[in-house]
């Protein structure tokens, strides 16, 4: 039996993380859902098993991905955690800029549906 990949999922639009939520449980994945990512630092914080993928909206109302990557980067750890950035907006700067942070995917949400970016993530838990 193969394990269930763990998705931390970091997205501060309620209804939208539900959303992903719902349709990752349905695809046999463990999603652990964040509205913010202090909630996220706070819960990698208090965990022994970290998640096998985080599922990061760039914009976020508490720091923007640029910070939270900086945060991840802090602890060795944390920084063995593959990151898929999934945002509403992407200038070749910003992708970049997440890129030599270590970001795995930098997806446009516009250009992906929920189940190709499962899909993603899937695939990047597998390669890493």
């Amino acid at each position: 039996m193969e394990k269930t990949i763990k998705v931390m999922v970091i997205e501060d639009e309620e209804l939208l993380l539900q959303a992903i939520s719902k349709k990752l449980t349905s695809k046999g994945f463990e999603p652990i859902t964040c509205t913010s990512a202090k909630q996220a630092i706070d819960y990698l914080t208090n965990i022994t098993e970290f998640p096998d993928v985080i599922w990061l909206d760039y914009y976020l109302e508490d720091m923007n991905g640029l910070e939270f990557m900086r945060e991840l980067k802090k602890k060795e750890a944390w920084a063995k955690i593959p990151v898929v950035v999934v945002s509403n907006s992407a200038s070749d700067e910003k992708k970049n800029s997440m890129l030599e942070l270590g970001v795995k995917q930098y997806l446009l949400k516009a250009q992906y549906r929920l189940e190709d970016i499962i899909e993603i993530l899937r695939e990047t838990v597998e390669k890493n």
